[in-house]
């Protein structure tokens, strides 16, 4: 096993462009809540991170301000390099440990996300190329399908971590609500207040004024930068 020079790259908006980009009830507080929360567990790693927002990013399309975000990065001497967004509230720093182990077992780890994207990728410098990385439906629902795809070309040893569910909309919020039994105390108290309204019963969510509420869902591996 070999001890690499890894960093973490964090690939996110403020929680202002957010709001822009993912308008619903209460969704800057949302994200501010995950950015907040985001660079918690990163710093409980241990290891350097680099935050990349909308001001920082270089390229025309979302695949090259990505793809460009990770060279730089690599380009100051970093070995290996695990990228994260910041709207998946189960990431914790234990699943930013076992990729780090994984990429000193020369493994690429992909964490998946329900909508078809990825949540996290940790990848050595030796098996990023920025040429393919630049071809991939960023954005779309086969981007985790084409990116195995891609890496499997090159006979790569992929880690599949357990699939997470982002945030792209109120949708994603509801099926974190109903469905996953652990989330942050204070990010759970946001989400009631986007759920409930007063006098509406928890499970009846097709009751909800849907006219307060704008549902956008934007695939993708990363944050949506425009």
């Amino acid at each position: 096993m070999t001890d690499l020079k890894t960093a973490i790259l964090i690939f996110a908006h403020s929680a202002e462009q957010e709001a822009i980009n993912k308008p619903f009830l209460h969704s800057q507080s949302v994200f501010q809540s995950l950015n907040d929360h985001t660079l918690q567990i990163v710093q409980q790693t241990q290891l350097p991170y680099f935050v990349v927002n909308e001001t920082k990013q270089v390229g025309a399309t979302f695949g090259a301000r990505f793809t460009n975000a990770m060279q730089a990065v690599f380009d100051v001497g970093y070995d290996a390099l695990i990228v994260i967004g910041n709207d998946t509230p189960h990431l914790t720093s234990s699943l930013i440990k076992t990729t780090k182990t994984k990429l000193e077992a020369n493994k690429v780890v992909v964490g998946e996300s329900h909508n078809g994207g990825f949540y996290l990728l940790g990848i050595k410098k030796t098996h990023f190329k920025a040429e393919s990385f630049l071809e991939l439906p960023w954005q779309c629902q086969q981007l985790s399908r084409k990116l195995s795809q891609l890496l499997q070309l090159d006979a790569l040893d992929i880690c599949l971590l357990k699939k997470l569910q982002d945030i792209n909309g109120v949708d994603d919020i509801k099926k974190i609500v109903c469905f996953f039994k652990k989330v942050y105390r204070w990010l759970f108290h946001i989400f009631l207040k986007i759920t409930f309204q007063k006098g509406i019963c928890f499970k009846h969510f097709s009751l909800l004024k849907t006219k307060q509420l704008t549902s956008t869902s934007y695939n993708k591996g990363s944050p949506l930068f425009i």
